[in-house]
């Protein structure tokens, strides 16, 4: 499994929220490439980088730092937050981005974010499929739309996307565990679909202890981002480098 620390930023610093409410927003570092650099060191090999502004302002708004952190590390950089037009994804992967997450844009927009994945692949384009209740959270999980979560993952599934992030907002920034029961059902609903293959499940939300990982490990979770966990040390960076 995968491990996959997470960058959000506001500003060009590195903060994180609860629940996904820009109001408990709490800065953890003003240079995010100072973090990216603690992480690599770490042995860290990938990065989830999201973009609040962009998922605010509905247009990809921190590329620059996407590009310092693409361009001074050799971590493997999945991006979001905004992404809505075709200029928006060159933007990102012209500033380095190894793969994008599309969430609000798969439910508003499904000819473009089929497209995208028609275009680039199911390797480089993720699904963002967060959770509020079972049902899909959009527009930085300000609204929720009326799609169930898992028909929804199913219908992309056919469609070709192979990556999947869900968080369970109800579980994010809490510390108190992931969504177990909910990424157990997503795997073996999706696991044998008429597409033939098994998404690759990114779990996110809830980290809070060193040993969730060997039980998301065991429902076959692909991999699993950790953000709040890290920045408030229950997790350390020492841990993640042995686990590694």
């Amino acid at each position: 499994m995968r491990i996959i620390p997470a960058i959000d930023i506001i500003d060009g610093k590195c903060v994180r929220l609860t629940k996904g409410d820009y109001d408990t927003k709490k800065v953890y570092n003003e240079n995010p490439l100072e973090v990216a650099k603690m992480f690599e060191a770490s042995g860290i090999e990938y990065l989830h980088l999201v973009d609040l502004d962009g998922a605010k302002a509905k247009h990809i708004v921190n590329y620059k730092v996407l590009e310092q952190i693409a361009s001074k590390t050799k971590l493997k950089i999945d991006f979001g937050g905004g992404l809505k037009t075709n200029e928006d994804l060159h933007i990102a992967f012209n500033s380095g981005a190894r793969q994008i997450t599309g969430g609000s844009i798969a439910v508003k927009d499904r000819d473009t974010f089929e497209g995208w994945v028609s275009k680039y692949g199911g390797n480089k384009i993720i699904l963002g499929a967060d959770s509020d209740a079972g049902k899909v959270s959009i527009s930085g999980w300000m609204e929720q739309s009326k799609e169930d979560v898992i028909p929804f993952i199913k219908d992309y599934q056919k469609k070709g996307i192979q990556y999947v992030i869900c968080t369970d907002i109800s579980k994010d920034g809490m510390l108190e565990g992931p969504s177990f029961d909910l990424y157990k059902e997503i795997i073996e609903e999706c696991s044998n679909s008429s597409s033939g293959q098994s998404i690759k499940l990114i779990a996110s939300g809830g980290i809070s202890h060193i040993d969730e990982l060997p039980k998301l490990i065991q429902l076959g979770c692909e991999g699993v981002i950790i953000g709040k966990a890290i920045y408030e040390n229950r997790i350390s960076l020492y841990e993640l480098e042995k686990f590694v």
